[in-house]
């Protein structure tokens, strides 16, 4: 049994007939949910639960949910705090924040988890340069040492829960100011500064266990005419030579604006793929998800690589979960329930 490359979403709250037969069709290997697919905990497991039984092996469940500005599923979770606050919690006391971190990827993951979700496109990697609106305070820090300190706590409770992690946006999306989603963004450094900085965050994880990566919709001309994610300069190369990284590579979505240059929706996944992606994401236009899946045959993705990105024990309650309790009086000491920082 074989599970397809890409990623497609849903609409609502459950399962259209049209999206049945979408899900089912041999090209398509995961699901990625968002906020329209939340009204509560019990709507979305049942929603999770009509995925999970469509199909053996399972299409993969995934949902961007970092913490901060990007936390899909709001009633009945834990408000995250956003990233840069952990980066700011170790700056002040070294242990107890690389402590609070690794709590928050226990409780993200131990919340998504109960609902039947395996993964969350999380730890965003990308540093804060005070340039870049769209990861502002996404970023843990600046400094690169410390964003791979503090994403490394948060990926060790991420797998304490029982979930693997996912480094966006490779190599680093903090230094170019146009938002990939609406514009083609340019970084125009050269290779050496960004290996040299934007690069470590990912020397410090890919040894711990990183288990995917999902490369940016950035051209950096000094290395190729191509954005990151369509380029194998940066995924064979680099990615997968230089640091050896042999977990999965996700492209970021196909429909954003920084993914145009490659051309249509065909395009930009055959050339996503040749360029060293092993799944790529349709994300809010079913009509592109259908055209590709019946308009390219990309063949199975590598099922060992899917399964490293299974989460463990889907369904089973958060309170039930090993350091959940522990963890979650560490955050309502550190947070208020909206998940800023308390006085």
């Amino acid at each position: 049994m074989t599970l397809g490359r890409v990623v497609v979403d849903v609409a609502g709250l459950e399962l259209t007939a049209d999206e049945r037969n979408l899900l089912m069709h041999p090209e398509v290997g995961g699901v990625i949910l968002f906020a329209r697919n939340f009204e509560s905990r019990d709507r979305l497991r049942a929603l999770t639960s009509s995925i999970r039984a469509l199909r053996k092996p399972g299409l993969l469940i995934t949902v961007d949910h970092e913490g901060g500005r990007v936390q899909r599923f709001r009633d009945g979770y834990t408000r995250l705090p956003t990233m840069r606050s952990l980066g700011e919690a170790v700056i002040r006391d070294h242990a107890s924040g690389l402590e609070l971190a690794r709590a928050e990827g226990r409780i993200l993951a131990a919340e998504l988890l109960e609902d039947g979700i395996d993964l969350s496109f999380t730890p965003v990697l990308d540093l804060d340069f005070g340039r870049s609106a769209v990861i502002g305070d996404r970023a843990f820090s600046g400094d690169p040492g410390l964003v791979g300190e503090v994403a490394g706590a948060l990926v060790a409770g991420l797998a304490e829960a029982g979930m693997a992690s996912v480094g966006k946006h490779f190599p680093g999306h903090g230094w170019a100011e146009a938002d990939s989603h609406v514009a083609i963004p340019v970084d125009e450094r050269g290779r050496t500064e960004i290996e040299r900085i934007d690069l470590e965050p990912y020397r410090m994880l890919i040894p711990q266990g990183l288990a995917a990566i999902m490369p940016a919709h950035v051209i950096y001309p000094a290395v190729d005419a191509q954005p990151a994610g369509f380029s194998s300069v940066w995924l064979r190369d680099i990615l997968r030579g230089r640091l050896g990284f042999d977990g999965l590579i996700f492209s970021d979505d196909l429909t954003m604006e920084g993914a145009s240059v490659v051309g249509g929706v065909i395009e930009r996944a055959r050339s996503a793929i040749e360029a060293g992606c092993d799944m790529v994401l349709v994300c809010n236009r079913p009509d592109l998800a259908r055209e590709l899946v019946d308009g390219y045959r990309a063949g199975p993705v590598d099922i060992a690589r899917i399964e490293r990105l299974r989460g463990r024990n889907p369904g089973r309650p958060a309170a039930a979960n090993p350091g959940y309790a522990d963890a979650l009086v560490l955050h309502e000491l550190a947070y208020a329930p909206d998940g800023t920082k308390r006085a």
